[in-house]
């Protein structure tokens, strides 16, 4: 199957007005924009790091909107729509195919959970009623389950079963799923700084929350693992690693969207129960973000 993307992504935040009431959809077709002027290869949209939970269905549609329309067919838009109800989550893929989005992004269920099995058949119901292809999301660490290889494989069998964004942790487990499933599963590492790792072992790109900050080196990291310099690939990779790992000095979005208020010099708030970072980790975000030279 061909790959939704090679590259990569960025999982965009979403700026709110100040009290929080909304949207701040200007500012956020300004960040659709920038990404893209920057190299970003794809728009990732209401996904964790853009606040999906508490995104209401109106906004996540606008918020899709605004991508597709910014983006005008220049880059794929990829929009979150998982749930841990199999209906709910058919339904946010149907909404964002008609808000016309190219591919989905599905969380695996959570709290009630599931087995592997059931993960199967989650997924399969919902590609077997939409027309885009999906990008299954693993990520235990907030789900509370995790995909094994022998799932992917099956779920590889799915003509739109296109991808996984895995955030397991567990590169031995990615070195498996991708001999078992070969070209049937484009992968597509979940964490920053396991980027280069699943490059070398035949993914396609990454997903990514430091590239709200730096997608242009994001996509330079990438490009050039996927041409084959993993030299070059590595040096790029120990330059951002400390600012990657700074991102999860707390739990995502909280540390990026401080980060990007420091760019953009303007307060992006977050919906509760997310609270903002701390001053002294904020002032020590600010001084990593001179010494990349983000801030003055």
């Amino acid at each position: 199957m061909k790959p939704v993307i090679t590259g990569c992504a960025t999982a965009l935040i979403t700026p709110f007005t100040a009290d929080l009431k909304d949207v701040d959809e200007a500012f956020y077709a300004e960040l659709c924009r920038e990404q893209i002027d920057r190299h970003a290869d794809a728009l990732v949209v209401a996904g964790t790091t853009g606040e999906s939970p508490v995104l209401s269905r109106d906004e996540k549609n606008r918020l899709i909107r605004i991508a597709v329309s910014v983006s005008a067919g220049r880059v794929p838009v990829i929009a979150g729509a998982g749930s841990n109800d199999t209906e709910q989550a058919l339904r946010k893929a149907n909404d964002a195919e008609k808000q016309g989005a190219d591919a989905i992004l599905a969380v695996t269920p959570y709290y009630n959970k599931c087995t592997q099995d059931g993960v199967i058949a989650h997924y399969y119901y919902i590609a077997d009623r939409i027309s885009c292809p999906l990008i299954v999301y693993n990520v235990p660490s907030r789900t509370g389950f995790n995909i094994l290889p022998e799932t992917y494989a099956a779920l590889s069998a799915h003509p739109r079963i296109a991808g996984i964004k895995e955030a397991n942790g567990d590169i031995s487990s990615v070195a498996k799923t991708a001999a078992l499933c070969g070209d049937r599963l484009t992968i597509y590492s979940g964490n920053d700084d396991q980027t280069l790792p699943i490059l070398a072992l035949g993914g396609k790109g990454v997903i990514s929350v430091v590239s709200n900050l730096i997608p242009d080196a994001m996509h330079e990291l990438t490009e050039t693992a996927l041409r084959g310099d993993f030299e070059a690939a590595k040096a790029i990779h120990e330059r951002y690693l400390p600012l990657m790992n700074s991102m999860f000095g707390t739990l995502n979005p909280i540390p990026v969207k401080k980060a990007v208020g420091f760019v953009k010099n303007r307060k992006l708030p977050l919906r509760l129960p997310l609270r903002e970072l701390p001053d002294n980790s904020g002032e020590a975000l600010k001084t990593l973000l001179k010494q990349y030279g983000l801030i003055q």
